[in-house]
């Protein structure tokens, strides 16, 4: 039995999933993050045993690969040892605005690196920190979980890579990088899915894997739904309804556009665009518990339009389909009935959804005409409905909707 392991670092948590060679799910895991978290890096570590410890030993015993995907941009820097030297920038992290200015005159124009939100303009930011002199690697969550791994520093994948300015057309750091004169390792890229190196022997008889486990390049966490949904033909679309909303759609045509928070990800020969928004899960667990978000939903008319006009963000800012560090969130007026705001705020969310696939679609995009949709709100049939009244395409479940499971298949070598 050969079996490989996926492990999803999003927004939420984390969760693992073993799948076998024909890609049957044998076991999943799962560890939620704490509220209120602040040392991401202890969590990041304690998260990636606990999962490692859940798995039934008699699988652990057969697992041929392992690999990992983490939120997008997510950063962090590290010494020559692999130790972290300061806290990370967390996916979402805006404070890289301040190095736009200095970028845009060095990368061309509407790079996906001239985003707030960019490992690019992050790293920029780190620069400044007190600590910074002592950085000697800068790595994405998913390098650094997969250093953890495999012992070796400074590796990367073409997904999580791209926002750091990695031409994923010509494998290739670009030369206008030079420029900014970075005083430490930026990652060696992979293609995802590439073999790096075997199990530490340590973490092999500490957890009962066979010592040949190879550890492959990652992905990121939106890609990894992506892979898990079954969309593979041009105009093939998944839409995450997770903490935050991305939407993917599967394209001939490579787009990229900073002024929106578009940018585009190699797949085999075609390439995954889109973009993701601050709106999504969050901001509903603000206002509902899940029972609440059950029952109300219930109790919706998904074929009437809401009058409310909303833009839900949990903090100012969003990034796509519109880019603005400074965006404020529009959440009045809130109406008597949880009902009538919920609806709202569905309904909202949906307008958002449906202007950023327009946008990837007028930007020269293959034509939308399918979607899959990923995370929790998958689920959510009134959502769906309502949705369905914009977008009008067909809109179903993904296949798997664990982002984990896409992991696996990567691990596998099935994509």
């Amino acid at each position: 039995m050969n079996l490989s392991l996926g492990i999803d670092f999003g927004t939420s948590g984390a969760r693992g999933v073993v799948i076998d060679e024909e890609g049957r799910i044998l076991c999943e895991m799962r560890h939620c993050w704490q509220v209120g978290t602040v040392d991401w890096v202890k969590c990041w570590q304690q998260a990636l045993w606990s999962l490692l410890g859940q798995i039934p030993g008699v699988f652990r015993q057969e697992i041929g690969a392992i690999a990992i995907n983490g939120t997008s941009s997510t950063i962090l820097l590290t010494d020559g040892a692999g130790e972290p030297v300061d806290a990370p920038l967390l996916y979402n992290d805006g404070r890289g605005a301040m190095a736009l200015e200095r970028l845009s005159k060095i990368a061309p124009p509407n790079h996906t690196v001239l985003s707030a939100t960019s490992s690019l303009a992050k790293l920029l930011w780190m620069q400044e920190l007190p600590d910074f002199p002592k950085a000697r690697y800068l790595l994405h969550q998913a390098d650094w979980l997969g250093f953890l791994l495999h012992g070796q520093l400074g590796i990367s994948d073409y997904h999580n890579a791209l926002k750091l300015g990695y031409d994923v057309e010509k494998f290739q750091y670009p030369k206008w990088l030079e420029q900014l004169e970075i005083p430490l390792h930026l990652p060696q890229v992979l293609a995802p899915g590439t073999a790096i190196g075997e199990l530490l022997p340590q973490i092999a008889a500490d957890f009962g894997f066979k010592g040949d486990c190879l550890v492959v390049a990652g992905t990121t966490d939106s890609i990894a739904a992506f892979l898990a949904s079954g969309a593979k033909f041009p105009g093939e679309a998944v839409t995450s309804l997770g903490s935050t909303l991305v939407l993917k759609l599967l394209s001939r045509h490579r787009i990229e556009d900073a002024r929106y928070g578009i940018y585009s990800h190699r797949l085999g020969n075609l390439w995954l665009t889109g973009g993701a928004s601050n709106t999504g899960g969050a901001i509903l667990k603000q206002f509902f518990s899940d029972v609440e978000l059950v029952r109300l939903s219930a109790e919706i008319d998904p074929t009437q339009a809401s009058v409310l006009d909303y833009y839900p963000l949990l903090k100012p800012g969003d990034r796509f389909p519109i880019n603005d560090p400074q965006l404020s969130p529009r959440l009045e007026p809130r109406p008597d009935q949880n009902k009538e705001f919920l609806h709202g705020l569905l309904e909202s969310m949906a307008r958002i959804e449906t202007r950023g696939y327009e946008l990837l679609q007028y930007l020269g995009a293959d034509p939308l005409t399918h979607i899959y949709t990923a995370g929790g709100g998958a689920a959510n049939s009134t959502w769906t409905a309502i949705r369905q009244r914009y977008l009008k395409v067909p809109i179903v479940s993904s296949k798997n909707t664990e982002a984990a499971y896409g992991t696996a298949l990567l691990a596998m070598g099935r994509i």
